[in-house]
């Protein structure tokens, strides 16, 4: 066995290398990974250009599929050769007043994968025990990395909403993200309406699964949800600003619009439009990693599927400025050699 494994390092804003690092054991409660595919995420950026606290070198990537090939001291539940995954979350205290309420998302000693340590761009990782995600056996390594950011935040979202089967669900946004909520929401389900920019989008909505498309270049998208009867919920997958106020007059009484999308607009929203019909605003992280066994088990038995575009680990510089350009359909991976 290699004493060395390949990876694709972070060591300054905006610049990648590609070295070899030594192998090393995984410390306690941890477990060292062969990857096998890591997605590639706009949540990334914050790595790369250090918009978060980052100590170079650093390897990005929140994404990550491959199997157990070292267990650390103390590691329960889990054994080499199991496929695993790991998300943006890097595994919870257990101690935290969060954790203790049993809410592990706001664990406030959690670190984040591929920023306060190294990420899936290897072809080796450490990882918490206990941040891990159980993989099916059905779902491909390249087809479940995107899944364990993109698509757990936005089947989590839905699925703790208070939308229940047959209402009318709005996902604003067909990309990364919302071309995952489109088909969650049709799967799990409520009456869909995707919303989107331009005429163009109308064929991808409706083959993801939507009911309804509604281009908010043509027309504004609260009055075709009154239209409709208004949402329950509106999942904001990409832009804030103006279209968030708007987007908010379509709720039905009670209705919620989450927020899982970061834009550098600020929300605007009127007093008004909140308090009459007692609509709400709020915003979704990410989810445990028990609901992101439950993402991947969903994912598997309903063909609830990322659209991807691979590319192999040294193409990541590549891979990283087409996602950043705004040029994936949907979702870039990289490929491992195994």
């Amino acid at each position: 066995m290699s004493t060395t494994y390949k990876a694709v390092e972070v060591t300054r804003p905006g610049v990648f290398t590609i070295t070899q690092r030594p192998l090393i054991e995984p410390p306690a409660g941890h477990v060292r990974i062969r990857v096998e595919a890591c997605g590639v995420c706009h949540s990334d950026f914050g790595t790369v250009e250090a918009v978060f606290p980052v100590q170079f070198p650093r390897v990005p990537g929140h994404e990550a599929v491959g199997r157990i090939d070292a267990l650390g001291q103390g590691v329960e539940g889990w054994k080499n050769g199991q496929r695993v995954g790991v998300g943006f979350l890097a595994g919870n205290c257990g101690y935290c007043i969060p954790c203790r309420s049993g809410d592990l998302v706001n664990c406030q000693n959690q670190a984040f994968t591929g920023i306060h340590h190294d990420g899936g761009y290897a072809e080796v990782m450490i990882a918490k025990a206990s941040g891990l995600i159980s993989v099916p056996d059905d779902l491909s390594s390249e087809a479940a990395a995107p899944l364990l950011c993109a698509g757990l935040t936005t089947f989590s979202a839905l699925r703790d909403s208070d939308a229940k089967a047959g209402d009318l669900v709005a996902i604003q946004g067909i990309g990364g993200l919302g071309h995952l909520a489109v088909q969650y929401a049709r799967h799990m389900g409520f009456e869909v309406v995707a919303i989107g920019r331009g005429p163009d989008k109308d064929g991808l909505a409706k083959k993801l699964g939507a009911h309804h498309y509604i281009d908010n270049s043509a027309s504004k998208p609260d009055d075709t949800l009154l239209s409709l009867g208004g949402a329950a919920v509106v999942l904001i997958t990409s832009s804030g600003g103006e279209m968030v106020s708007d987007i908010l007059k379509g709720l039905r009484p009670g209705g919620s619009a989450i927020v899982i999308g970061v834009s550098p607009q600020p929300i605007k929203v009127l007093g008004q439009d909140l308090l009459f019909g007692g609509r709400k605003i709020h915003g979704a992280l990410t989810g445990n990693p028990a609901t992101g066994d439950a993402t991947l088990k969903f994912s598997s038995l309903s063909g609830a599927k990322a659209m991807i575009e691979t590319m192999p680990l040294e193409r990541a510089p590549e891979a990283y400025a087409k996602m950043m350009a705004g040029e994936a359909r949907f979702r870039m991976v990289l490929t491992m050699q195994r």
